[in-house]
């Protein structure tokens, strides 16, 4: 089968058609004609300074919060590398991103999966499991458009858990990188901008509304810890990449990047309520939510649907997806994960109904 055959509802990465090729081959020159000494040196392990400074103001935040590194899921590993020692206990959501329950669990952690509720982490289950004397390190927590469920954290649930890391001493690792793909409803505040306590870490990511090739991620948090991780940052790799975060700076100042989130934005919307449509059409029994934003939609499938048998079936049929299982240390085997960015229109029904085909053959 030819990747032309094939309709990937597994990567979450945008499609091509809606990377903005030519505001970034522009953001580019400028930069290299503004600054060809800062972005073609080593530069320092917090990153391309101005960079930083941008972010800081997002942020409202001093840029000695502030580190930039390659890609999110680096500034992830930092983090656990630096805050977790094996046996630590931690805490994550059911389900979770599973890069995050892999690195954890190479990391020598035991981690806590706290169930996912249709407003966010069950913030009662996560405090009797405090109470019973379990002492997290990190709580890691996916608050908007989460990660495989979709689900976007109540504001009432973000007070709860900064109240909660304050009694019981626990650390909220706030990894944020989906807020700006917003299609409906209000923006909430950030745990970050609510913490008064320095109990939060917030990661964030330009993957999403860039494109994932420029691997540029990014920590939020207290100036010590930063300071701390900065420092081992340094002894890993002098520097991150400094080419790519002065044209990722460019792209930013120049406002390309909020045009850039507008298109994102609108073409994920559409594409969510195309995927939603296709669902209900093609697989009656299966039961979603369709998120507020970000990239992924999760479907529990009926009982009798294996995902395991599932997913090389649908592979045959030329679709691609994501076993449910892979985001849970246990359960899952009957949802899966969908990703709707990568996807054109056009190519959503005819997936879906491949995908259906494959439900009734291994059901059959």
């Amino acid at each position: 089968m030819t990747a032309e055959q094939l309709i990937s509802f597994a990567r979450g990465a945008p499609s091509l058609d809606i990377i903005d090729v030519e505001g970034l081959k522009a953001a580019a020159l400028r930069a290299f004609d503004a600054d060809p000494a800062g972005m073609t040196a080593y530069g320092t392990s917090v990153g391309y300074v101005p960079l930083r400074k941008w972010i800081a103001d997002k942020h409202g935040v001093s840029a000695d919060q502030v580190i930039v590194t390659n890609g999110s899921l680096q500034a992830d590993a930092f983090l656990f590398n630096h805050l977790v020692q094996p046996g630590d206990d931690v805490v994550v959501e059911k389900p979770t991103y599973d890069r995050t329950l892999l690195s954890l669990q190479q990391q020598g952690a035991k981690v806590h999966q706290v169930t996912l509720r249709s407003d966010g982490i069950d913030v009662d289950e996560l405090r009797t499991l405090l109470e019973s004397g379990v002492r997290p390190k990190i709580a890691h927590i996916i608050p908007n458009y989460q990660n495989p469920a979709g689900i976007t954290l109540s504001e009432e649930k973000r007070r709860t858990l900064l109240a909660l890391a304050a009694e019981f001493g626990f650390v909220i690792f706030e990894d944020d990188p989906y807020a700006d793909i917003r299609f409906r409803g209000e923006k909430l505040p950030s745990m970050l901008s609510l913490d008064t306590e320095n109990t939060v870490v917030h990661a964030s990511s330009f993957t999403k509304t860039v494109c994932p090739g420029v691997r540029v991620g990014y920590l939020v948090g207290p100036a010590a810890l930063i300071d701390a991780i900065a420092k081992k940052a340094t002894n890993l790799y002098i520097s991150p990449g400094m080419v790519s975060e002065a044209i990722v700076h460019q792209f930013c100042v120049s406002g390309d990047i909020d045009r850039s989130i507008q298109t994102v934005s609108a073409a994920l919307g559409e594409r969510v309520r195309v995927l939603g449509e296709s669902i209900r059409k093609h697989i009656p029994g299966a039961t979603f939510t369709e998120p507020d934003g970000g990239y992924f939609l999760w479907i529990d499938l009926p009982a009798d649907v294996d995902v395991d048998k599932l997913f090389p079936a649908a592979m045959k049929k030329g679709v691609a997806i994501v076993k449910g299982s892979d985001f849970l240390i246990e359960g899952g085997r009957n949802a899966v994960r969908l990703a709707y960015s990568a996807v054109t229109v056009d190519q959503i029904d005819e997936g879906v109904r491949r995908l259906a085909e494959a439900i009734d053959e291994v059901r059959a």
